[in-house]
């Protein structure tokens, strides 16, 4: 269906996820992280070994989706797959070649906090998992929520924004902004995918909305908390600059309800052709 949606979002990824990881020059963040306070450090490290551990979670929690798309025989949907996975590998290996530039080349993970380790060591891996043995419309919304619309939707993309508006305050790490810059394009098509399957699935099983729904809500508190984390400041602006991440978190959050409320009243016809599910 060369009209769908998802046909049109692996068309997208074609055009503009082509980017290398080991064209990025490190050269001037090798120079840069030296030049950095031992407080700018910590914080920059603490987020790069969580991102990492991210990335490398989601390329490897992403496979039982994949392998429910393809059996389902839902091709385009399965076509844009592959260029998903290629991208979360290639996010892994970005990161990685960050931290080689830095010299960091041990084991981060207790850096790793209680918040991140629920998510990304428990809820995650358990819930795309289940999908080997459970292949159910609810299996399904709940690997679709947590995966795309929590740890992408909300997660990355608020997590992102912090970092990256982070960085542009220091003034340092131009490689480092510029990959990041590729991700958060890249988690644009992930989202919107995420955004659709929902839809489909909503529009075909209505009862699932509020599964969703009440899966966000109770997922909402360690959002909320794992972003605040990832702050760099002092005193006031410290406190307002977390102020607004909070409340750019809860904004993600009602904006993905929104958009999967609308499917309860469509055709699927109609999801399929949709061009604006994110």
């Amino acid at each position: 269906m060369e009209d769908s949606f998802p046909f049109q979002l692996y068309q997208k990824a074609k055009k503009y996820g082509i980017w290398n990881p080991q064209h990025i020059n490190f050269s001037q963040d090798q120079e840069d992280w030296k030049t950095l306070s031992v407080k700018e450090k910590n914080w920059m490290l603490r987020l790069l070994a969580q991102f990492q551990g991210g990335e490398e979670a989601v390329t490897l929690d992403l496979l039982p989706l994949l392998r429910v798309v393809a059996e389902e025989g839902r091709l385009e949907e399965e076509m844009f797959l592959t260029t998903f996975l290629c991208d979360e590998a290639k996010h892994t290996e970005f990161f990685r070649l960050v931290l080689n530039a830095i010299g960091e080349k041990g084991d981060l993970s207790h850096l790793h906090s209680n918040s991140y380790r629920k998510i990304f060591y428990d809820i995650l891996p358990e819930t795309m998992e289940r999908l080997w043995h459970e292949q159910t419309p609810e299996a399904i919304a709940d690997a679709a929520t947590v995966y795309n619309m929590f740890v992408e939707g909300v997660l990355a993309e608020t997590g992102y924004k912090s970092f990256y508006d982070g960085l542009k305050t220091i003034g340092k790490m131009p490689g480092l902004i510029e990959g990041i810059d590729h991700l958060k394009k890249d988690e644009s098509r992930h989202i919107a995918y995420g955004t659709f399957l929902l839809q489909r699935l909503i529009c075909e099983h209505p009862h699932l909305f509020d599964r969703v729904v009440k899966k966000l809500e109770e997922l909402a508190p360690l959002s909320i908390s794992l972003n605040a984390e990832g702050v760099i400041g002092d005193g006031e602006k410290l406190k307002q600059y977390k102020s607004e991440i909070r409340k750019y978190s809860e904004k993600q959050l009602m904006v993905r309800i929104e958009i999967l409320a609308r499917a309860k009243g469509q055709k699927i016809e109609e999801i399929y052709r949709s061009t604006g599910a994110n």
